[in-house]
């Protein structure tokens, strides 16, 4: 990529403003010297400066990518460390009880509630395992401290052995005799017959005939 070109930026920004040197300093506070200087290339400009420069003709500074692409400034909503500071921006963050570590201190200090790998190698682990480069540090939720995500995870353990006992578990009867289709279905088939002799005229040699209809 090519260098930063700030004198042909501040020049942009002043013709797109349509503002002198002067009338480009009044308006964003900044010393006609200073804007003189650094649009000649003989001192640099503050990021700050150059962006109120920018704001003035409309304009605002940004960081791209080789295609182009606009990349965005890193979150600002992270979390930070127990005194306030934000984490090192290289470097990933984690909750604190992730990876606590095994040294002769480890349950007399007050386990902290974010944290970050400090070592490259094994940050480099980490992001083996979880897919790539985290885009940002991670934002607070609630939940977030030691305690609730201890019991998170009581909760989260004891949930398989219900599932377990449930399915194991047999439906309890209740008592009430069954009706409709289902009974009939269980009740046991019952056979009913009926004995007819024939009329006196008829032969006297023939048997009686039985009928039986079975019944469920």
């Amino acid at each position: 990529m090519p260098d930063l070109d700030l004198p042909g930026l501040i020049r942009r920004i002043r013709r797109r403003a349509d503002l002198s040197q002067r009338e480009i300093a009044a308006a964003t506070g900044i010393p006609k010297a200073t804007v003189a200087a650094a649009e000649a290339g003989t001192r640099g400009l503050d990021a700050r400066a150059l962006a109120r420069l920018a704001e003035v003709a409309g304009l605002r500074l940004v960081l791209v990518d080789g295609e182009g692409a606009e990349v965005a400034p890193m979150d600002g909503r992270a979390v930070r460390d127990e005194g306030g500071r934000r984490f090192p921006a290289h470097l990933d963050t984690r909750h604190g009880d992730e990876g606590w570590w095994h040294g002769p201190h480890r349950y007399d200090r007050t386990p902290v509630i974010y944290t970050f790998t400090r070592h490259r190698r094994r940050r480099d682990e980490r992001r083996s395992v979880r897919g790539g480069t985290p885009e940002d540090h991670q934002l607070p939720r609630p939940g977030d401290g030691p305690a609730a995500r201890a019991a998170a995870r009581q909760a989260a353990a004891r949930r398989p052995a219900r599932r377990s006992w449930s399915a194991g578990a047999r439906p309890a009867s209740s008592g009430r005799p069954a009706t409709g289709s289902a009974a009939s279905a269980r009740r046991p088939a019952t056979t009913s017959c009926s004995t007819t002799a024939r009329p006196p005229r008829a032969d006297p040699g023939r048997t009686r005939r039985t009928a039986c209809v079975a019944a469920t």
